[in-house]
């Protein structure tokens, strides 16, 4: 088990390594800003450069650049990182500028853009910003398209957005051990026109997995299919923030997906169109509308839709073990077997131990003792009692009244009266059943021969 502090003491080579860039070389720079708070930042509008309506990354933030001779300067900094994945388990990861995911990066469509990629990690890599077009020698392939960027180096790209759009960025070296560590990014290229595709609230956000054993830090980058926490930015449920949004204002969210299956992202309470992928916006005559929406791996997809029914509404990938943390993969089903003659034994060796699984696998109101750094497979609480979901899931909090730009958690929605399910302690109606001989509300049923129907 690797801890925390000689996870990051062993950044230590490649931070030896940076000094070898000279002084005038550092000097040239831009700022390399670091993020470690895992809250999500609020959406910075442009200092400097053409205009745009800038985006919310969910649990992360956005880079901020500088202008120099009309060129917009980023400077990543790929190293290793500390994230923490909710409260109460933290994870050591490979990531840019502090976090992973790292941040996501915002330029306006016709943008030069020069990144500076500063390599803090123990070996070479690279950064391929994945859906772009741009010259081949910037497309960071390591060994096909550029060398690998090693220890202590700077390398620097440089290219035209050339068209709005959603992106992503991570490397193309050692990807079994680097991406599985959690190194990638978002990027959004905005419209030259602000008001076009515009949005009120527009929220972001990566799909990423990792293997991590109760009590370790570190992931298994040697995993390929029995992946135990689903993350949206590197963050599982309870610890994904909730997207807060204004009643009837019009709201995108963008998902990238760099796991290694396939989500079917589901929002309740409203339905959207898909309105845009990795190569750019959907044309309004071809959307339809949809409540799931699949993200392969390696796409990216944006929904849109008008917030204009009020409550606290789930958002989460469909598939049921991608909303748990921390899942045993071996464990069999142990619904409908008795165990009274063997817990009591159990119990006699190992006092505390818990009967689970025979009734289903609720886990509500359990209290169990969990190794370190770790969590329940579900932990989240609602106004009346555990959701029990953790993983890809969050919160869509849709509220009237809420200032424009306002991303405060409003607290638990208020339904209405006669808008809430309850219990019924009346008189249960009949079922209506058929009766021999028929009834009032026979239906009749025409059966055709095979031999009427030519041709089968």
């Amino acid at each position: 088990m690797t801890s925390r502090r000689s996870f990051l003491a062993g950044a230590g080579v490649a931070m030896v390594g940076a000094s070898a860039i000279s002084k005038a070389g550092a000097a040239s720079l831009p700022e390399a800003p670091v993020q470690s708070s895992a809250a999500t930042m609020p959406p910075q509008a442009p200092s400097s450069g053409r205009p745009y309506n800038p985006v919310v990354t969910l649990n992360g933030w956005s880079l901020p650049w500088r202008m120099k001779d009309g060129v917009k300067e980023f400077h990543l900094v790929a190293e290793p990182v500390v994230r923490e994945l909710a409260p109460g388990m933290k994870a050591n990861l490979w990531g840019y500028n502090g976090q992973s995911p790292g941040p996501t990066i915002e330029v306006v469509e016709g943008d030069r853009v020069r990144i500076f990629v500063t390599n803090k990690l123990p070996e070479h890599t690279s950064i391929h910003w994945h859906g772009q077009l741009l010259p081949s020698g910037m497309d960071g392939v390591t060994g096909l398209s550029q060398p690998g960027i090693a220890p202590g180096k700077t390398f620097v790209y440089e290219f035209v957005a050339r068209h709005a759009g959603t992106f992503m960025y991570h490397p193309h070296a050692d990807e079994m051990n680097q991406m599985a560590m959690g190194m990638m990014g978002f990027w959004v290229t905005h419209p030259k026109d602000p008001r076009q595709h515009a949005v009120d609230r527009d929220f972001v956000f990566l799909l990423s997995a990792y293997d991590i054993d109760p009590g370790s830090y570190t992931p298994r980058t040697n995993t390929m299919t029995e992946f135990n926490l689903w993350t949206f930015n590197s963050r599982v449920f309870p610890g994904i923030d909730p997207m807060v949004v204004r009643k009837d204002e019009r709201v995108r969210i963008r998902v990238g997906n760099l796991t290694m299956t396939n989500h079917p992202m589901h929002v309740h309470g409203h339905r959207f169109e898909v309105t845009c992928t990795d190569g750019g916006f959907v044309p309004p005559g071809a959307r339809w509308p949809e409540v799931t929406a699949d993200v392969a791996v390696g796409q990216m997809r944006a929904i849109e839709f008008i917030a204009d029914n009020p409550g606290d509404w789930a958002f989460h990938c469909h598939k049921s073990h991608h909303t748990m943390n921390a899942m045993g993969h071996q464990v069999p089903n142990l619904i409908g077997v008795d165990h009274r003659g063997v817990a009591k034994k159990i119990n006699d060796l190992i006092p505390g131990y818990m009967v689970m699984g025979e009734k289903g696998g609720s886990m509500g109101g359990m209290q169990m003792p969990l190794p370190e750094n770790t969590l329940p497979m579900m932990a989240g609480q609602g106004p009346f009692g555990g959701v029990e979901m953790g993983g890809m899931f969050t919160v869509l909090k849709v509220r009237e009244g809420l200032a424009r730009g306002d991303y405060k958690d409003p607290g638990w929605y208020k339904n209405p009266p006669g808008t809430l399910a309850r219990e019924w302690t009346g008189e249960l109606p009949e079922a209506p059943r058929a009766k021999a001989g028929g009834s009032e509300s026979d239906t009749v049923l025409t059966v055709r021969r095979p031999g009427e129907h030519h041709g089968h």
